[in-house]
C-alpha cells in the first residue's frame, strides 16, 4: 500500500485571498505595518508561531501572539462563508486517488484542526483521507513530525510515501521523514526553489499528479515538469 500526503494552502485550496486579508487585518488590529503580499504568501504552510517570527522578527513574542489571535479571528471571519475554493482539477484527482486500492491519502497542514475541517468539511471530502495531520498536534514544518505520523497511522512505511506541496517546507518536511517529494507548480513557491529543496519533480497541473506519483515511488523519471 501507498500514502499521498497532501499539504493543503497552496495546493489543493487557493487561500492566498483569505490568507492575505487575515494577515493585514491582524497588522492593522494591532498598529502594524502589515509587510509586502510576496512576504505574507512566502510563509504560508508554516505553523502561525514560526509564520510570525519570520515576518516579523523584531516584534517581542508578546506582539506575536497578539498578531495570531487577530489572524485566527480575521480569518475566521473571512471563511464564515464557506472555504477558500479548490484549485481546478484537484477534486478530479483525489476522485481519481480514492478511486485506486492500492493508494491512500493523507494531509499534512500547518493549518489548526478547525481550520482543515472547515475545508474539508466544506468541500465534501473529509472522508478522503485517512489520517490527517495538522500544527495542532506537531511541530512545524519543515520538521517531519507530520509526515512521520501520517505513514505511522496509515501503517505505511514512509519509503512507501508521497508529500504534495507547494513549499519548500513541505518538501522538506516529506525528504527528512524518508518520503518521496512532489512539488506543484501553482503554489507559493518557485518550481526551482521545490527542486532544489528535493522535490522528485514539479508538476503543472493535477492532470499529472497521478502518473508523477506513480513514477517516483518506482523511481522512475516523471514525465511533465513545471
Amino acid at each position: 500500500m501507498k500514502l499521498v500526503i497532501f499539504d493543503v494552502d497552496g495546493t489543493l485550496v487557493d487561500s492566498q485571498h483569505h490568507i492575505d486579508r487575515s494577515m493585514r487585518m491582524a497588522f492593522e488590529t494591532a498598529g502594524h505595518v502589515c509587510p509586502p503580499r510576496e512576504e505574507v504568501l512566502s510563509i504560508v504552510g508554516l505553523s502561525l508561531p514560526q509564520a510570525f517570527a519570520r515576518l516579523v522578527p523584531d516584534l517581542p513574542e508578546a506582539e506575536h501572539l497578539r498578531l495570531i489571535e487577530g489572524y485566527k479571528s480575521s480569518f475566521g471571519t473571512l471563511v464564515a462563508d464557506g472555504p477558500a475554493p479548490l484549485y481546478p482539477g484537484a477534486m478530479d484527482c483525489l476522485q481519481a486517488l480514492i478511486a485506486r486500492d492500492d493508494i491512500l491519502l493523507g494531509v499534512a497542514t500547518g493549518k489548526s484542526r478547525r481550520g482543515l475541517r472547515i475545508v474539508l468539511d466544506g468541500h465534501g471530502i473529509a472522508g478522503h483521507f485517512i489520517t490527517r495531520q495538522t500544527a495542532d498536534d506537531h511541530p512545524s514544518k519543515p520538521h517531519p513530525a507530520m509526515v512521520q505520523a501520517a505513514c505511522d497511522e496509515a501503517g505505511v512505511d514512509p519509503r512507501d510515501a508521497v508529500m504534495i506541496g507547494d513549499t519548500t517546507f513541505d518538501i522538506e518536511m516529506g525528504r527528512a521523514a524518508g518520503a518521496a517529494a512532489l512539488g506543484v507548480g501553482w503554489g507559493y513557491h518557485p518550481a526551482a526553489a521545490l527542486r532544489a529543496a528535493g522535490a522528485g519533480a514539479v508538476v503543472a497541473g493535477f492532470d499529472a499528479v497521478p502518473a508523477a506519483i506513480d513514477a517516483l515511488l518506482a523511481g522512475r523519471p516523471v514525465a511533465e515538469q513545471a
